[in-house]
């Protein structure tokens, strides 16, 4: 644990949120541990954590968390935890919120990223397929590439058909402007033709020699699959040469930008004012212009998604941005 004094808030590096680390991805109700016959176990581990809080003496617990962290503070909150909590997603997919803590920071770095990748691509007259963060909604993509003037836009709420973009970017490109930018969530979805098969289980299809990495949830999905595919697909279909660049999770390092300063103070601020009015088991939200307080229940097991009216689709689409409709 570190004690934040305020002294210690005051001296700290504008870049360095990190000291409070993460453990988002440790659940304390399925902790994995090594038994005593070597095997891999889960246990709930839950109690023992809301125990050591009691001896710390910790009345109520302010969390910065993203989705899954939603859902175990709420677990907790049922068990007894006084809890606040503040959305926190590079991805902005937190629903009952407009603004996640974090998002504009990355949109920031992902637009600057995305003019370096456009510049390299013209010089060196070729295409660049560009991925960035978002595994369920293309937020991050759709405003850095509207910012970037980006050919097209790939995100995962609209499956792309590969041959549509490929006459879309050969339309563009001429030996006037003889390079392009394509710009893909990591969990953009594509068409593809059906072919008569037999039918194979999920578990049995992602064990099959030939498994591509979208055969089940059962497959291990890395980073850089989206734009390789991309742009192994498009290396196929036009005559231009692509090459792939992976922006993923570096975008999470950096000195946040004024917009989340000041929306992370907001956040904090409003955090407090909901402990000290008896507020348990709520998430702090940004629903312009005021700050609202959600109950974590509400906030939960839900994602925020690009909708099919969005204006910011709109606006791609006024500019010529193809985003696989």
């Amino acid at each position: 644990m570190v004690t934040l004094s305020p002294q210690l808030i005051e001296n700290l590096d504008l870049s360095a949120g990190g000291i409070l680390g993460q453990s988002a991805r440790i659940d304390p109700f399925h902790v994995r541990k090594l038994n005593e016959d070597d095997m891999v176990e889960e246990l709930d581990m839950s109690d023992e954590l809301l125990k050591r809080l009691k001896a710390e003496n910790i009345d109520a617990l302010i969390s910065v968390v993203g989705g899954q962290g939603l859902s175990i503070l709420y677990k907790l909150h049922r068990k007894g935890l006084n809890t606040v909590c503040v959305p926190r997603s590079i991805d902005n997919d937190i629903a009952s919120t407009s603004v996640s803590f974090g998002f504009n920071s990355a949109l920031s770095f992902t637009i600057e990223m995305l003019d370096r990748a456009r510049q390299a691509a013209q010089s060196a007259r070729k295409i660049a397929v560009v991925e960035v963060q978002g595994a369920q909604a293309g937020w991050l993509a759709l405003q850095a590439g509207i910012a970037a003037c980006a050919d097209a836009v790939l995100i995962p709420e609209i499956s792309c058909d590969l041959k549509i973009l490929a006459g879309r970017l050969k339309d563009k490109i001429s030996p006037r402007r003889p390079y392009g930018l394509v710009v893909v969530a990591e969990g953009a979805k594509f068409i593809k033709k059906t072919q008569k098969e037999e039918s194979t289980s999920s578990l049995k299809a992602s064990l099959s020699p030939l498994a591509t990495g979208e055969a089940s949830d059962h497959v291990i999905h890395r980073s850089g699959m989206a734009a390789e595919t991309v742009a192994t697909g498009l290396q196929l279909l036009i005559a231009e040469e692509t090459y792939p660049l992976v922006i993923g999770p570096w975008v999470r390092g950096g000195t946040p930008t004024a917009v989340d300063r000041q929306l992370g103070m907001a956040y904090g601020a409003g955090a407090l004012q909901a402990l000290k009015a008896g507020k348990n088991g709520v998430m702090v939200a940004f629903v312009p212009p005021e700050i609202k307080f959600i109950p974590l229940a509400e906030a939960i097991n839900k994602v925020r998604t690009v909708s099919a009216d969005s204006e910011f689709l709109k606006i791609a689409d006024s500019l010529g941005i193809y985003c696989g409709r």
